[in-house]
């Protein structure tokens, strides 16, 4: 946030573990960042762990059902910009974004 603010990029903040996304969210977002649902997950996750989701992973809709269901397993930051998004590890990634 601060590279965007620092860049003056007005933004919203989207607080998904708090109201997590449904599953049309996930698969749309999947879709913005070009990766399947399974590709944008954070393998060392207690919920990605305790829930063995690593035996799905290869499953769109299971696993964008267990990211609905287990937020903080998402990669993030995510950032959306109309019909693109990118994960903002590295914080080059949203410039390259941003300046599209």
């Amino acid at each position: 946030m601060s590279l965007l603010n620092e860049s003056k990029i007005n933004y919203t903040v989207v607080e998904y573990v708090k109201n997590p996304l449904s599953l049309n969210d996930v698969l749309s977002l999947s879709k913005k960042l070009g990766l399947d649902p399974g590709e944008f997950v954070r393998k060392n996750e207690k919920d990605f762990k305790d829930n063995k989701l690593d035996l799905i992973i290869e499953d769109k809709n299971k696993m964008a059902e267990s990211i609905s269901k287990f937020p903080k397993i998402m990669e993030r930051p995510i950032l959306v910009k109309g019909d693109k998004a990118v994960i903002g590890r590295p914080p080059q990634n949203i410039l390259k974004l941003v300046e599209t």
